[in-house]
């Protein structure tokens, strides 16, 4: 009986063992998998290595006439390198076939736009991993064609032809026009705002493509914008009473201010959360380098694209 005891001891011991084993095989293989599926996550949001050319802020005494104009659309930056769409900070994209089909094997800079005041649905959209009917309801509109030698009117020239020859309802060029003096161009501003627009780009027609800031483009707005990170929230009063009624933000430069309207009924019940990313508008500086007049626009979404 001693006996029996002990084997079926011993029995149980080797069982644990294998089944100890069995588990330890399982956890590396387990461990490979997770390994690799992050190696694919960073390879496919490994920056392609453009830096793109950006915009300066406009100011009235400058001059710019003969240059071109174009509404400054509210979408999301992408960038097409002959073969596939990716974010501004290079992660690839997943539009269904047809939306790229015809688009050249020459890179091209845009934006995915799906029309004024979509910015959050078109955020939404591109945000999904696997292909969906909802890219076909927005637009790559493009505005360059970064690799190619040249100025800016021979880029899109460049452009034009391709998309003339191979026509899509999924890409298209973004109309400019000339300004003819400073006039024209505050008219176009009052149009394009009066659409809901957010604003215009001006381009020297002859500049070459430079990466980083460059003063041959240029933003103008009847205002300015930029992006702070939600430090606080401050209860309101009156009407705003148990619910937001400012933000407290925190600038790139360190700067700490409170934002306090700009905001719908919805947005005061659920603010943005502390640590999110939004967009403000505001109408130059105070002395002490805090913004004046700052108005909330919206939560950043399309930060880490």
């Amino acid at each position: 009986m001693q006996y029996t005891i002990r084997h079926d001891i011993h029995a149980g011991g080797r069982k644990k063992s294998d089944l100890f084993a069995l588990l330890l095989v399982l956890g590396l293989a387990l461990g490979a998998v997770l390994a690799m599926q992050k190696l694919v996550w960073a390879q496919e949001h490994v920056p392609y290595g453009h830096v793109p050319m950006l915009p300066r802020e406009y100011h009235g005494a400058l001059d710019v006439s003969g240059w071109w104009m174009s509404e400054k659309l509210d979408g999301v930056r992408a960038y097409w390198d002959g073969s596939q769409l990716y974010s501004k900070n290079g992660r690839a994209f997943n539009p269904p076939p047809e939306f790229v089909a015809e688009l050249p094997p020459f890179a091209l800079e845009g934006e995915l736009w799906g029309g004024r005041d979509t910015f959050a649905s078109t955020v939404s959209t591109v945000l999904q991993q696997q292909s969906h009917p909802g890219w076909l309801g927005l637009e790559f509109m493009v505005f360059d064609v970064p690799a190619a030698e040249g100025s800016f009117r021979t880029r899109l020239g460049r452009a034009a032809e391709w998309f003339s020859a191979n026509p899509t309802p999924y890409a298209r060029l973004i109309e400019q026009l000339v300004v003819v003096d400073s006039a024209h161009l505050s008219r176009q501003l009052d149009d394009v705002e009066s659409l809901g627009g957010e604003g215009l780009i001006v381009r020297d027609p002859e500049a070459t493509y430079a990466p980083g800031r460059s003063p041959t483009i240029l933003k103008v707005k009847h205002f300015q914008d930029a992006e702070a990170t939600v430090t606080g929230h401050v209860l309101g009063r009156g009407r705003n009473a148990d619910r937001l009624g400012a933000l407290v933000v925190r600038a790139s430069d360190g700067t700490e201010f409170k934002i306090g309207s700009g905001f719908t009924d919805a947005e005061r019940e659920n603010p943005p959360d502390i640590g999110s990313s939004v967009t403000y508008k505001y109408h130059g500086f105070y002395a002490s380098g805090i913004p004046q007049f700052p108005v909330y626009v919206r939560i950043r979404a399309d930060n880490h694209l």
